[in-house]
């Protein structure tokens, strides 16, 4: 039975053009995407249940894939200070694996920032050791709004409101790049955290057309049937979130997930080219060398990136 892995059909031309010189690879924007987590009603059993949004179907990237809240790295958060609570950046920096604190803040706001954009939950609050407990109300709208736009950067919008990022509320679970051979790439870097008390998510993202909360094992089961459509990163994380029973074991586990980036790789084996990613052979496709773009059917023998990734996809076959 074919699973639910998306996959374009312009991927095998583009994977050959690659291969001899006709295309250049473009270098990858930053991004975050958040594995947004609750514990199920007490009493209720089974683990915790995560956010998800699916693509709008009319999306020529990815439609109707499923993915998290996510999307690119705000230059302008590199360069000014924010208000800041928990591990600093100097030290999420070494975790991430980027070269400087300013980096590693940028990323941080983008987790946070993209997931109020587009599921109105915010992990930030008055103090280090509070969250803002409500985000309705017509003035929170215009502030996010005006985050969508860019026409407020995310220090800004926490200056404003007298916030701080709870950087201590987020925990580091993958990086994801996407392929090469895909003109829009993203270093897309995963992390999951709780929904903060009080808050709710909501459908705030204009490239998503429903939200669910789900279990991470019956969101990888219709991916395994064929059901819901994913890329690798978003199947990867769901399997690695099932052993959890709650969402703060979750966080703590993710302190132990290595980060080392998964890249795709496209060789010709004889008459097949084949893609694959490092790590996670169950995504590997064979794909006739002379078939052109007829054959990217979706699903085959084993998806956010997280590509945006402006939006919630933000990486392409690489993320999400």
């Amino acid at each position: 039975m074919s699973n639910g892995q998306w996959y374009p059909p312009e991927w095998p031309d583009r994977i050959r053009a690659l291969a001899t010189g006709e295309l250049t690879a473009a270098t990858p924007r930053r991004a975050a995407t958040v594995m947004l987590l609750r514990d199920a009603v007490a009493g209720t059993g089974g683990g915790p249940t995560v956010h998800m949004l699916r693509r709008r179907t009319s999306m020529a990237f990815a439609g109707g894939a499923y993915a998290y809240p996510g999307g690119g790295v705000d230059p302008r958060d590199d360069d000014r200070l924010v208000g800041w609570a928990g591990p600093a950046p100097e030290s999420w920096a070494r975790r991430l694996g980027v070269g400087t604190p300013a980096e590693a803040q940028a990323i941080l706001c983008a987790a946070v920032r993209e997931t109020y954009e587009e599921a109105g939950v915010l992990l930030a609050g008055p103090t280090p050791d509070t969250v803002v407990s409500d985000t309705t109300g017509a003035d929170w709208e215009a502030d996010r709004e005006a985050l969508v736009a860019r026409e407020l950067s995310f220090a800004e919008f926490l200056e404003r409101r007298g916030l701080v990022l709870r950087s201590d509320l987020l925990g580091a679970w993958a990086r994801w790049i996407t392929p090469e051979f895909e003109p829009r790439r993203y270093d897309t870097w995963f992390f999951v955290a709780a929904l903060p008390a009080g808050q709710r998510t909501r459908n705030a993202s204009t490239e998503a057309d429903r939200t669910v909360w789900i279990g991470p094992g019956e969101a990888a089961g219709g991916y395994d049937r064929g059901e819901l459509l994913m890329m690798p990163p978003t199947v990867s994380t769901l399997r690695g979130l099932r052993v959890h029973a709650t969402a703060a074991e979750a966080l703590e586990a993710s302190s132990a997930q290595d980060l080392t980036p998964v890249l795709a790789q496209a060789r010709l084996e004889g008459d097949e080219l084949v893609l694959s990613w490092p790590g996670h052979a169950e995504f590997t496709k064979h794909i006739p060398a002379g078939g052109g773009g007829s054959t990217g059917e979706t699903g085959g023998s084993g998806n956010d990136s997280a590509g945006e990734t402006g939006g919630t996809s933000v990486t392409g076959g690489g993320a999400a």
